[in-house]
C-alpha cells in the first residue's frame, strides 16, 4: 500500500528557488500544479530538495542572494557545480502552503569551510521548516558514487561502507546538537528523522546491506529507506522510446534490482534495520536529466504511469520524480529561460493519472491496494486497485508507439489503431461506471496532452485545470450481471475505469 503521499517530487537543490520562488515572488504556477495533485489524493506531494547539487552547495551566512552558482560545462551543462547559498535560500520553503519537505544537507564537500557551513545552515533550515513543514532530513546525495563520480571523486578509493557510516553518524549527531540549540522542538526522537542512505542504485561502490550492518541506523533516526533509480541514461547507446520507456519488461527489470535490495534489507536482524518503508527518493526516465524526443514526450508520460504503479504494486511505498530547471524529463518548467519555455510538460499528466488512480490517501483504513494484471505484450500494462476489499479502479496503459507529430520522419500514416481489452470482473460489479482517459495526438507528442478532458497548461490558467471542448469527457461504460468488461483503448494512451 502507498504511503501518504505517494506521488511526490525530488527537486534539484540548485533549482529549488526557481520552482518555489521566495516570499516577495512565490511561484504560484508550481503551487497550482501541486494543488491539482492534492485534489486527487487529499494531500500534496512531499517535496525532497536535493540531488547532485545538494553536495556542491556550501552555506555562507553573509551571502545576500539565495544562491550563487557557477556552471562548469565539463562537469555538467545542466546545473552549477560551484554553489554558495545564503539565508535567503530558505525563504523558498515558505512559499507553498500545506507542503512538507525533505531538506538535503551537504555531505559531499568535506573541507573545513563546507563542514562549518553545514552546521551554520541548520538554524536557518530548521526555522524555515517549523510549523509542520518538515517531514525528514537527508544527509548526502548518492554517497555510493563519492569515490567514483565522473564529475570528480570526493573520497579516496579506500573509503568504504564503514567509512561512510562513521561520517554519517558523526555529522547527523552534530546536526542534532545544532538543532537542539536552534529548534529544540524538531530535535526530539519523534521528529529527528532521516531519509537514508539515498544511494544512486543497488550495485555501486557501497553496498546498502553492508552499510546497515555497519551501523548506519545505530541512533534509530532513519525513518525511510531511500534508494534512487533511473531506467537508463540519456546518452546510453540503443535507448529508444519504445524499447526503453514504453516497455513494461524494461520497467520490471529495472525495479527488480530495487525489490531485491528491499528484501535483503528487510531480512536483516531487527536491531539493525526495523521494518522501515522502502521508497525511491529520486527517480525519472533517463539519468543526466533526460533526452529530448524521449523523456519529454507523451510516451514518457505513459512510462511514468506504468513505472509508478508497478512500484506501488510491489510495495515501493513512495516515488519522488526528480525535477530541475531546463531538465528534459521535468514535469514542468517553473521559470522562463533562454533554453526552455515556462510551462506544464507532458510527464506531469502522468503524475495526474497516477494520483487519480490512487485516489484519496488521507484515511489509513481506505488506502488502496494495487495489483498488476499480467497482459500478453510488453507494450501494455494493466492494474486494479481495491479499497476496503472491493474493486475500486482499473487502468489499462497501451504503450505501442503511434507517432503523429507533423514533420517527424517516423510519423505513422495510418489511422490510429484501437485495441480492445476484455476483463472478467468480480461478482456483484455491475452498472454504469465512469471512464477517464489520458490522451494526446501520439506517443511523440510533447504538447496537447489531457487527462479526463482537462488541460493543466500554464498558458491557459497558470496550471489550474481547464476543460477542453475538443476532447471527449463524461464517458461511461455499462457492466451487466455477468461482469464482462470490454474496453477500447487507442494505441499510445491510457484509460481508467472508476468502480467506486
Amino acid at each position: 500500500m502507498p504511503l501518504q503521499p505517494f506521488v511526490s517530487y525530488s527537486i534539484e537543490f540548485s533549482s529549488f528557488p526557481d520552482f518555489a520562488g521566495d516570499l516577495s515572488s512565490p511561484n504560484t504556477f508550481s503551487n497550482n500544479l501541486l494543488d491539482n495533485l492534492g485534489a486527487f489524493t487529499g494531500i500534496k506531494p512531499l517535496i525532497r530538495v536535493g540531488g547532485n547539487t545538494q553536495d556542491y552547495a556550501v552555506f555562507n551566512k553573509s551571502l545576500t542572494q539565495a544562491l550563487v552558482g557557477i556552471v562548469d560545462p565539463a562537469k555538467s551543462p545542466d546545473y552549477p557545480t560551484t554553489i554558495t547559498i545564503g539565508p535567503k535560500y530558505f525563504e523558498s520553503y515558505l512559499t507553498w502552503p500545506n507542503t512538507k519537505y525533505v531538506h538535503g544537507f551537504n555531505l559531499g564537500r568535506n573541507s573545513t569551510v563546507a563542514r562549518q557551513g553545514l552546521l551554520d545552515s541548520v538554524s536557518y533550515a530548521c526555522k524555515a521548516l517549523e510549523d509542520g513543514r518538515l517531514a525528514y532530513w537527508e544527509l548526502g546525495n548518492e554517497p555510493d558514487l563519492f569515490k567514483t563520480s565522473a564529475q570528480g571523486p570526493v573520497r579516496p578509493a579506500s573509503w568504504n561502507e564503514q567509512s561512510y557510516v562513521d561520517e554519517w553518524l558523526y555529522w547527523t549527531r552534530a546536526i542534532r546538537t545544532a538543532l537542539e540549540k536552534a529548534c529544540p522542538d524538531l530535535a526530539t526522537d519523534e521528529l529527528y528523522k532521516f531519509y537514508a542512505p539515498s544511494f544512486a542504485g543497488t550495485s555501486n561502490s557501497l553496498n546498502p546491506v553492508t552499510t546497515f550492518e555497519d551501523g548506519l541506523d545505530a541512533d534509530k533516526d532513519i525513518a525511510i529507506i531511500s534508494s534512487h533509480n533511473y531506467i537508463s541514461g540519456a546518452t546510453v547507446p540503443g535507448v529508444t522510446l519504445q524499447g526503453t520507456l514504453m516497455n513494461h519488461t524494461s520497467t520490471v527489470a529495472s525495479i527488480a534490482k530495487q525489490l531485491n535490495e528491499s528484501r535483503l534489507l528487510a531480512a536483516l536482524p531487527q536491531d539493525l534495520n526495523p521494518d522501515l518503508p522502502f521508497i525511491l527518493g529520486e527517480t525519472n526516465s533517463l539519468y543526466n536529466q533526460g533526452r529530448p524526443g524521449l523523456s519529454n514526450t507523451f510516451g514518457a508520460t505513459l512510462w511514468g504511469v506504468d513505472f509508478n504503479l508497478w512500484c506501488v504494486a510491489n510495495n515501493i511505498q513512495r516515488v519522488h520524480m526528480h525535477q530541475g530547471t531546463n531538465y528534459r524529463y521535468q514535469s514542468w518548467q517553473p521559470v522562463e529561460t533562454n533554453i526552455t519555455a515556462k510551462g506544464t510538460k507532458a510527464p506531469y499528466y502522468g503524475n495526474v493519472a497516477v494520483a487519480a488512480f490512487l485516489g484519496n490517501l488521507t484515511s489509513s483504513a481506505r488506502l488502496p491496494s494495487v495489483v498488476n494484471i499480467p497482459l500478453s505484450s510488453e507494450r501494455e500494462a494493466a492494474y486494479v486497485s481495491y479499497v476496503a476489499g472491493k474493486l475500486a479502479k482499473l487502468i489499462v496503459i497501451q504503450m505501442d508507439e503511434y507517432n503523429a507529430t507533423a514533420g517527424n520522419n517516423l510519423t505513422n500514416d495510418y489511422p490510429r489503431p484501437i485495441i480492445q481489452y476484455d476483463f472478467q470482473l468480480p461478482r456483484g460489479v455491475q452498472g454504469k461506471f465512469a471512464v477517464q482517459r489520458l490522451s494526446a495526438n501520439g506517443s511523440d507528442a510533447i504538447t496537447g496532452v489531457t487527462y479526463d478532458g482537462y488541460s493543466y497548461n500554464y498558458e491557459l490558467d497558470n496550471g489550474l485545470p481547464v476543460l477542453q471542448k475538443n476532447v471527449t469527457r463524461g464517458e461511461t461504460i455499462k457492466i451487466g450481471r455477468r461482469g464482462k468488461l470490454s474496453l477500447e483503448v487507442p494505441r499510445s494512451s491510457a484509460v481508467i475505469v472508476c468502480f467506486q
